[in-house]
């Protein structure tokens, strides 16, 4: 099993994709890739991630449509600079927008 490492964001957090155009809030976190193997493959291997870390459930949108994404750490960046996101599903997950990042329902999830 790959060792896992400490994410570096958090349930709340948005987040864009460095290459991709689209954004969204993470509202679940995997330690390590746990997506199946013909997902993986999926990804054209030039760009295919390392399994070995962060991977990250995001309520994502673009200029088209809302979806939810897993993403790897690698392809992520912070957007909170950008504002909320306005994906239909977040207040399933989330009791707000305060200073940058949305507020877990039950209170504040790190």
């Amino acid at each position: 099993m790959p060792q896992s490492r400490d994410a570096k964001f958090a349930i709340g957090d948005v987040v864009r994709h460095r290459l991709f155009p689209f954004r969204g809030v993470v509202f679940d976190v995997d330690p390590v890739f746990n997506n199946t193997e013909e997902w993986w493959l999926s990804i054209p291997a030039d760009l295919r991630p390392r399994k070995d870390q962060p991977f990250y459930h995001l309520l994502a949108e673009n200029a088209q449509t809302s979806y939810q994404a897993y993403v790897s750490e690698q392809n992520l960046l912070h957007d909170a600079e950008n504002g909320p996101v306005s994906h239909p599903d977040v207040q399933q997950y989330f009791d707000g927008y305060r200073d940058g990042r949305y507020i877990w329902r039950g209170g504040v999830r790190m």
